[in-house]
């Protein structure tokens, strides 16, 4: 269909740049939220179809994304709350969880050696920031949008058209569990009673600690930010606490309980592993440990002027945590012999409390690390529930208007619901001792697989917004970051697949070295089949094409929904809609706006 001549206009690189009359949004409640939604800008260049709106949280200048992309919310119904400390403490919580008190442990048993540990930590601080900086350039491009990965991967890879979605989405929603953290919870708190859990004690606990978080997640979105806060704060202290009293170990003030707190610094390197498992298994861990850095960026449309403050809050909160790292590893280092804190594995804090404070003291501090874990978790749960409240504006999964409807609370709480019953699953299902570093390699591979495309996408959207002249965004990473983070997701795809020397059965959760890695790939192929099955095999059996349309909830919310359109009628549905899947014709005003839809360069 063509446009007329004050509705399009012709861009000097030979696209086609095209702005709507005012045209009805398909609502839910029949009505607009406001005027922009109404008023998209298509930039059309041979197969290249992108549209520009403006977000509510002063981004500066409009999101311009590939059209199948979920709409931009001009006005966000989770509101504009998440400030710059609140920003800060939503990477510092997610950081600080259970790695720091659980991990150390495991890096060492894996690595070998106290300085290659050491060193590990340093590594990924660097590998962090680098991350940062890869996922800044993206915001910068999407600034009105939340979601972080799920965006990213929608944008770099639009065709096939859904696929990524879809396979991201059946890959977030299916591994939407944090149940590895409420497993630390449970032994922490078995920790203070002095024994062990037995397994179904345990389970009984991380239910009660996942069901805590996302009760408090969904009932208020100021109350679970408050709390973040403040459990952030509580974490910076706990981390203190234990690097404080490494130097005072180091200064030789406990010289009854440490003879000598320089032995493990003595040749530091002693005992460091050659073993090609070990070693990319003690970089997962690592990575595990500063899972969290790249929080906030699940919230930008909720952050005013996201660009400036995220990329603040964002640095400065790994580079925080990290120098905390460092130095908390160092006081474990002096006040524990290395086999002791080998053998300690997911609770080297309490050991630590333990040998300076004695065992009752201990059991008061031990709170402190179980704090920590519920404000990771909190602030984990949080941030996923946009991911998966994004997956659900997509429109590829089934009830869409489940998961991103806010009501009634104001907060995405069917995809809370969804994530904590995944959970719930995740904790009735496996074994309490081996579940956790299973769990662990199971999130982390398919991850790290998803999480290397979505780098090397950036390349792809540089070049595509280069081709439609498009405006200069807000933050350009350099080259090196961005291949220095893909080498790093790439290393930690293909090294899990080097057998241990200790045998195929020598892995961190006690069977087949692979098992996680062959479970990240099945559920990659499962993302795969249903792909096939849903947006290829379906429409031609059943003759009929799938077309996106936007709606707007009664909460306020803009979504994608897919619709089926027969194929008899596909060509008259085109004509009445745009390229994003908007009516064109316009009841209120009595006439029919044409627009272009398809324009070859």
């Amino acid at each position: 269909m063509a446009g007329s001549d004050n509705e399009k206009k012709h861009s000097l690189d030979g696209g086609v740049e095209g702005e709507l009359g005012q045209v009805p949004s398909l609502s839910r409640t029949g009505t607009e939220t406001n005027s922009h939604f109404a008023k998209p800008k298509f930039v059309v260049k041979g197969d290249l179809e992108y549209v520009a709106e403006e977000g509510g949280n002063n981004a500066g200048y409009a999101t311009y994304q590939e059209v199948h992309g979920a709409p931009v919310e001009a006005v966000n119904p989770l509101g504009y709350q998440v400030g710059f400390w609140t920003t800060l403490f939503l990477n510092i919580s997610m950081l600080i969880g259970t790695g720091i008190f659980s991990t150390p442990a495991n890096i060492l048993r894996q690595t070998g050696s106290v300085g290659l540990s050491l060193i590990y930590w340093i590594i990924g601080w660097l590998i962090s920031l680098a991350g940062i900086s890869v996922y800044l350039e993206f915001m910068s491009f999407y600034p009105s949008r939340s979601g972080s990965e799920v965006v990213y991967l929608e944008q770099a890879y639009p065709k096939p058209k859904y696929f990524f979605p879809v396979t991201f989405a059946f890959l977030t929603v299916v591994l939407s569990f944090s149940s590895s953290n409420a497993f630390v919870v449970a032994q922490y708190i078995f920790r203070m009673t002095n024994r062990t859990g037995k397994d179904w004690e345990l389970k009984g606990i991380a239910i009660a600690a996942i069901t805590l978080v996302a009760i408090i997640v969904t009932i208020s979105n100021k109350l679970v930010l408050r709390l973040i806060n403040i459990l952030g704060v509580i974490k910076i202290a706990t981390l203190l606490l234990i690097t404080f009293s490494g130097f005072a170990v180091l200064a030789g003030r406990f010289p009854d309980k440490v003879k000598d707190p320089k032995a493990n610094f003595r040749n530091g390197f002693q005992g460091t592993s050659d073993d090609g498992y070990n070693l990319s298994n003690a970089l997962v861990s690592i990575i595990f440990s500063y899972g969290g850095y790249n929080n906030s960026f699940n919230v930008a449309n909720e952050v005013k002027d996201p660009i400036r403050t995220i990329k603040r809050t964002a640095n400065g909160a790994v580079t925080i945590v990290f120098v905390l790292y460092f130095l908390v590893n160092i006081a474990y280092f002096a006040a524990l012999p290395k086999a002791e804190i080998i053998k300690s594995s997911q609770v080297t804090a309490s050991f630590y409390f333990k040998t300076l404070f004695g065992e009752k003291a201990a059991k008061g501090l031990t709170i402190l690390p179980v704090l920590s874990a519920l404000g990771n978790m909190m602030a984990s749960k949080l941030g996923h529930s946009r991911m998966i409240r994004e997956i659900g504006r997509q429109g590829v999964v089934p009830y869409p208007a489940f998961f991103v409807s806010t009501k009634p609370f104001g907060t995405p709480g069917g995809a809370v619901l969804f994530s904590w019953f995944v959970s719930l699953i995740m904790i009735l299902a496996p074994p309490a001792g081996s579940a956790f570093n299973f769990i662990i390699s199971l999130q982390n591979y398919p991850s790290s697989f998803f999480m290397a495309l979505m780098t090397f996408g950036l390349f792809l959207v540089r070049r595509r917004r280069a081709q439609l002249n498009l405006p200069p965004s807000g933050y350009r990473s350099w080259n090196v970051a961005v291949i220095f983070f893909f080498l790093a997701k790439v290393f930690l795809i293909i090294m899990p697949w080097v057998p241990p020397k200790a045998g195929i059965k020598a892995s961190s959760f006690g069977f087949f070295y692979a098992a996680a890695s062959l479970t990240g790939l099945g559920f990659i192929g499962l993302c795969g089949l249903y792909y096939i099955v849903w947006t290829i095999l379906l429409p031609k059996w059943r003759h009929y094409q799938l077309r996106q349309i936007v709606v707007i909830l009664d909460d306020g919310s803009v979504s994608h929904n897919l619709i089926k359109v027969p194929d008899d009628k596909v060509a008259e549905w085109d004509a009445k809609h745009d390229l994003s899947g908007r009516s064109i014709t316009s009841s209120d005003e009595g006439d029919n706006t044409e627009y272009i839809h398809e324009t070859k360069a």
